[in-house]
């Protein structure tokens, strides 16, 4: 990626939604099991619901009973980055999309083969498209 998405926090506020807000713009968390995502098994691709970049795949989706979607990898090596994350008295890896920064869950170490790590994602930062249907934003 070369050029980043870069929204003053009013654009930012009418392009989303409150929840994907709280999520993206403010590292929020949405609840355990309440995202729309947790439980799909639908094959597609998951994009970044702030700016529409492609971060995961299903094939690399898996069940990791913590009621967030999981993925043992993103979609490419560069559609995400992480940093470190001290808040909430802890230390994690904060998983954001590469071409707008906004906050997409954490990354643990806790994954399957063949990588063995978890991203661990909030629903509302993801914009899903089941394999077959028109690309996200058209």
């Amino acid at each position: 990626m070369t050029d980043k998405l870069t929204l003053t926090e009013d654009q930012w506020r009418e392009r989303l939604t409150r929840e994907q807000f709280a999520v993206l713009r403010e590292a929020g968390t949405e609840r355990a099991f309440s995202g729309a995502y947790d439980k799909l098994k639908d094959e597609g691709e998951y994009y970044c619901a702030g700016c529409g970049n492609l971060v995961f795949r299903s094939n690399e989706k898996y069940d990791s009973g913590s009621g967030w979607p999981s993925f043992y990898a993103p979609a490419e090596d560069d559609a995400v980055e992480t940093r470190e994350d001290t808040s909430h008295g802890m230390t994690r890896t904060e998983v954001l999309c590469a071409n707008c920064e906004g906050h997409l869950g954490h990354l643990f170490p806790d994954g399957p083969r063949p990588t063995g790590l978890r991203y661990c994602i909030n629903s509302v930062a993801l914009e899903f498209e089941a394999a077959g249907d028109p690309p996200v934003g058209s």
